[in-house]
């Protein structure tokens, strides 16, 4: 259940970044031929005045199509309304509509939920800190036996404390502890568990141990009063996501070997999202939040077949005054297709053998 959810939030994202290119075409007159939610085998389809519209099997994608690319088109190829005729300013505008849509819907999900759930006042913080995520099962924290949604509760025998003072005691320990085993009590459901992680040397020397932290305990909230008041609160909190989005591909090209590790394809973020699901319905309208605002920046970045990498060709022509010849944009194309669908297949299998019943069915 809680995966279908995750699933369908995916979907919708994809839908209204593909939406962003299709009413971007069609707001400039542009001819659209295909306008496809998913890949694969169509399961239902209708065929409009010039645009077929179609849902395909697999959800996790999703393209529009132009007739400039169909073969059998009738559309004379001098035609000023087919898109490769367009000026370069109307092309841009279309290409880029697509992650403007997701970083819009993105702010609307979260003005939806801080009006939904009311505003928030505090944090109802208790003794301990939450291992909301464990990076990757190579990690130390997944040798030692930590899992998703385990409360760290004390270490090497000293309680933490409540809220971010704990975090804090606890990243100091664990990077100041490289390669040296460190005693956790945990608290798994109504369980208590000892466990010894041993932080593996980072880079810079400071001990690593691959989870995400968070506070134990649960966020109070208050009525909303002033509709305004949720404006701006929703803009300050999709500011944070969107500066710890790009600071986290910052780091990813700056530090590749420590953090590629954290890199989720679509299995690893449908196990996400059903998380949050699983643990408050309205943490997924906050998990659709951070998706869509990722997938706007990985599309907005400058590489072959997405959305960034036609954007650079497009800069380029400006400057040039013509088009970068079309058998070197297809074979740059083709060939950046190639290295995500490979990158995508080996995030797909990494991801599902980090499954919980995977493992259980390979022991």
């Amino acid at each position: 259940m809680f995966v279908l959810a995750a699933i369908a939030v995916i979907a919708i994202l994809i839908a209204v970044h593909e939406l962003g290119h299709f009413l971007a075409a069609r707001w400039q007159g542009i001819h659209v031929n295909r306008f496809s939610i998913g890949f694969g085998p169509i399961l239902l389809k209708y065929q409009g005045p010039e645009t077929e519209y179609a849902i395909r099997a697999f959800p996790l994608g999703g393209f529009v199509g132009f007739p400039d690319d169909d073969p059998d088109s009738t559309i004379p190829e001098d035609d000023p309304d087919l898109l490769r005729n367009r000026p370069v300013l109307d092309r841009a505008i279309v290409i880029s509509a697509g992650v403007i849509a997701n970083l819009i819907f993105a702010y609307l999900v979260l003005v939806f939920q801080i009006g939904s759930t009311g505003i928030p006042t505090g944090f109802n913080a208790e003794p301990g800190v939450v291992v909301p995520q464990v990076m990757s099962v190579e990690s130390p924290a997944a040798r030692a036996g930590l899992q998703d949604l385990d409360i760290i509760l004390a270490v090497d025998g000293t309680p933490l404390e409540a809220g971010e003072t704990g975090i804090f005691d606890l990243k100091e320990t664990i990077e100041e502890n490289p390669e040296t085993p460190i005693p956790l009590t945990v608290q798994r459901n109504e369980s208590q568990l000892s466990l010894t992680v041993t932080p593996e040397r980072g880079s810079d020397g400071k001990g690593r141990i691959g989870v995400q932290l968070a506070p134990n305990g649960e966020r109070v909230y208050r009525e909303v009063g002033n509709p305004l008041e949720v404006v701006g609160i929703a803009a300050g909190q999709f500011q944070v996501i969107f500066l710890n989005t790009v600071k986290g591909f910052y780091q990813l090209i700056t530090n590749f070997e420590n953090t590629a590790g954290q890199i989720a394809g679509p299995v690893g973020i449908v196990a996400q999202g059903a998380d949050f699901a699983a643990r408050d319905a309205m943490n997924l309208l906050f998990f659709a939040a951070v998706i869509s605002v990722n997938l706007a920046i990985i599309n907005i970045l400058p590489l072959p077949a997405l959305d960034g990498g036609q954007l650079a060709f497009l800069l380029v022509e400006g400057v040039r005054g013509k088009p970068v010849p079309v058998h070197i944009q297809d074979g740059v194309m083709q060939s950046g297709l190639l290295l995500l669908l490979g990158l995508g297949i080996f995030l797909i299998v990494r991801d599902t053998s980090q499954l919980d019943w995977f493992q259980q069915l390979s022991r």
